[in-house]
């Protein structure tokens, strides 16, 4: 086969000036000069045996020929990092670089349980934590820029696999002087008329929460933005609240003086679970993290 191949480094910079929209800024971006980034992209076109990029005083815009390659620019480079990853994992999984994805309302409470015991199996791993939104994340795996992700399930996303790692139970929590306090336990019938404060709409939790109590609970005008402001709000008296056993056991209500109840019987909020994007050379690995929270949830 004599044709004459583009680099993994000329498709770089066509990604990146396509992204960028400017010589100068790509150039930086890709940490080279402006005459290197431009004349890669000329041996580009030389190679292909088209025109690219248009460039204008304003700017570069891409031809046809150019949004095509760019296109398809970006499922090669993909396709070389999965399979540099599969050659690491092979060789020493859970080694090198892993971007992890956490959602609110577990990474406080489940990864100082975590990091511990990923550290201690895998000493040569270097782990990049990214705590966001559950949409966010997913979008993060689809663009490769999450190797996996700790969410909250069940959660429907295309183009999205994910393992269950263990179940998170609901505990009603309350002031001191609510009604509800001096049981031992509540049912969701207990809830009738109780005015419950929920997360912000974004967080999946509130769906979950809302999924067990909306037949029975009015909601609160109020909404927090996390489990901690949560967990205030209800001190202040504002009304009670659902909260995952994770949260509570790792001290999202230590020092308010609140009343934690258990469900009887036992209400699973959530389960919790690791995703990952189908296909990704990083499944084997993204299963061997769930493995290690065998015991932890």
């Amino acid at each position: 086969m004599n044709t004459q191949l583009p680099t993994l480094r000329q498709l770089r910079f066509l990604v990146t000036l396509a992204d960028e929209g400017n010589f100068s800024r790509a150039a930086e971006a890709c940490h080279v000069t402006q005459p290197t980034l431009s004349a890669a992209i000329k041996e580009l076109e030389a190679t292909l045996g088209v025109t690219l990029v248009e460039r204008g005083a304003r700017g570069t815009t891409l031809t046809p020929a150019g949004e095509a390659a760019v296109a398809r620019a970006w499922k090669t480079l993909a396709e070389a990092e999965d399979l540099v990853q599969a050659a690491r994992a092979a060789g020493e999984p859970l080694s090198g670089p892993f971007h992890l994805g956490v959602i609110p309302t577990i990474a406080p409470f489940l990864l100082p349980k975590l990091l511990p015991v990923l550290s201690a199996a895998h000493e040569r791993l270097q782990l990049y934590l990214r705590e966001d939104l559950t949409e966010r994340l997913l979008d993060g795996l689809r663009a490769r820029n999450l190797d996996a992700a700790l969410i909250a399930l069940p959660y429907e996303a295309p183009g999205i696999e994910s393992v269950t790692v263990g179940s998170d139970e609901f505990l009603f929590a309350a002031a001191a002087d609510h009604p509800l306090a001096s049981r031992d336990t509540v049912s969701a019938n207990d809830l009738d008329g109780e005015k419950l404060l929920m997360l912000e709409d974004g967080h999946c939790l509130r769906d979950h929460a809302l999924a067990v109590c909306s037949a029975a609970a009015s909601r609160s005008d109020f909404a927090a933005t996390s489990l901690h402001t949560l967990a205030q709000m209800v001190k202040s008296g504002l009304g009670a609240t659902l909260l995952p056993r994770l949260a509570v056991e790792g001290g999202v209500t230590d020092g308010l003086g609140l009343v934690v109840k258990p469900f009887t019987p036992a209400v699973i909020g959530r389960e919790i679970g690791i995703a990952w994007r189908k296909g990704s050379a990083r499944e084997a690995e993204a299963r061997l993290i769930a493995e290690s929270l065998d015991g932890i949830i």
